[in-house]
């Protein structure tokens, strides 16, 4: 079945970081809500600050170290604000991909001393099994001619690139590691060849 997006309303949102326009989208093939803040005019530009965020519930909501997931979306956003134009797509697709309840699973072997991406890999897992054909549809229906991308990840950009987005520049999204992230961060970066070190970032 191919990918059709179903969108049903968007509305003004403001927030700590800013005044947005939240867009609501689902698809045709199941039934997860994928949202859309949107800053200013991003119809036919060039070059619009775009974050793929990829939802993280421990992260995003309940402000977990054991990540860089909920700051990162929150720079996001105070980056796109200050920008006056941009879009933060919002995925669900919680743990790269693998659900909520294994994320979890997960967390308990890398507590036993697994990196991430083994603990994902002994659940019967890929290190990241995330997709962005949803992003891709999003972006297309914004009339969104290109992108600069916020992001430390080159999958993230060949995958996005591969569906006919046009990935102008990357913009980084470096976080200052803790204690309780450093070995997380590492592994991105030695495992998942994530792009860390251009900014501020400290892996103890």
């Amino acid at each position: 079945m191919n990918l059709e997006l179903i969108t049903t309303l968007h509305t003004r949102l403001p927030t700590a970081h800013g005044d947005f326009v939240l867009h609501y989208y689902r698809t045709n093939q199941d039934e997860k809500e994928h949202l859309a803040l949107v800053k200013g005019v991003v119809a036919l530009q060039e070059d619009v600050p775009v974050r793929v965020h990829s939802e993280c519930i421990t992260g995003d909501v309940f402000g977990s170290r054991r990540c860089d997931c909920g700051e990162q979306l929150a720079r996001a956003m105070q980056f796109v604000e200050n920008a006056s134009v941009g879009v933060v797509l919002y995925l669900r697709q919680e743990g790269r991909g693998i659900g909520l309840l294994h994320k979890l699973q997960a967390y308990n072997l890398q507590d036993q001393g697994m990196d991430t991406v083994d603990a994902n890999i002994a659940l019967g897992h890929l290190a990241d099994e995330r997709e962005y054909d949803v992003a891709a549809a999003i972006l297309n229906d914004l009339q969104i001619r290109s992108v600069a991308l916020l992001t430390n990840n080159p999958a993230k950009i060949s995958a996005l690139t591969s569906l006919g987005i046009n990935v102008t520049s990357r913009l980084p999204l470096e976080i200052v590691a803790n204690f309780d992230n450093a070995d997380y961060l590492k592994t991105k970066a030695t495992k998942m060849a994530h792009f860390l070190g251009d900014t501020d970032v400290v892996i103890p």
